[in-house]
């Protein structure tokens, strides 16, 4: 069986080479990533334009495309059999908090699950211990084999930027959040036109005990399963009331 292998930072990216390398070490690998870096895309597809590919050797392809593209291209049309599992990563930065909705990183092992397959999604809190980070999936990947997944969830990973001695452990984590972003860079083209940058994201608001935030900031692997379906089941009642009462006046 094969693991597939994607990410958001480009096929090219120190991360995803390191991931496959020890993941070959227990499984066949295909790498299907991104021509570029393509930080923040999201689940976005590439719908108006051809996906281009080249293929860079035997087991590694680079697409003209978003990390979603890459994920769906490679189960639906360049592989014989399904993948065993969809490892995207190792992401050069945090994936935490609220950082899940924009990440190319997530949406790569989402789409993975869309497709029927297990995934995982790692980032390394920084962009020097990419080994410890591959030492960690390696680990995952195993435990994976003996126990399923459910079908709606895949695992984000982050790991601290620290050599793999020095990590504390592992914690099993939710979600933490930041305030919002309020930050915009103006400035002005050559031509005297303005443009805009997104600023840094928000500082951490909710960091507390339990969240992936707090994992990080105490040197462990933080692990969150994320749940694809994002229906506020809890809520479901309530609205329907909403509804009762326009249909009584």
């Amino acid at each position: 069986m094969t693991i597939l292998v994607s990410n958001d930072d480009g096929v090219h990216a120190p991360g995803i080479r390191c991931l496959a390398e020890a993941l070959a070490e227990i499984s066949n690998v295909l790498t299907v990533a991104p021509d570029r870096n393509c930080s923040g895309a999201s689940n976005s597809l590439t719908l108006e334009n051809p996906l281009r590919i080249v293929k860079l050797d035997e087991n590694r392809i680079s697409v003209k495309g978003t990390p979603t593209d890459c994920v769906h291209l490679a189960i639906n049309e360049l592989v014989a059999e399904p993948p065993e599992l969809v490892v995207s990563g190792i992401n050069a930065g945090a994936n935490l908090g609220d950082d899940v909705l924009y990440s190319g990183t997530v949406a790569a092992a989402m789409e993975g699950r869309n497709l029927g397959l297990p995934a995982i999604a790692v980032s390394l809190v920084g962009s020097e211990h990419y080994q410890s980070a591959a030492k960690v999936t390696v680990k995952l990947v195993e435990q994976l084999r003996k126990h399923a997944l459910p079908s709606n969830q895949i695992l984000n990973v982050n790991v601290p930027d620290l050599p793999f001695e020095q990590l504390k452990g592992f914690k099993i984590t939710r979600l933490g959040s930041r305030h919002r972003a309020e930050v915009m860079v103006k400035q002005q083209d050559p031509r005297g036109h303005d443009i805009y940058w997104l600023g840094p994201p928000g500082k951490m608001q909710d960091a507390g005990e339990g969240t992936d935030f707090a994992a990080i900031a105490e040197a462990y692997v933080s692990i969150t399963p994320v749940t694809i379906d994002m229906t506020a089941h809890g809520f479901i009642g309530k609205l329907d009331t909403w509804i009762q009462d326009w249909e009584t006046k």
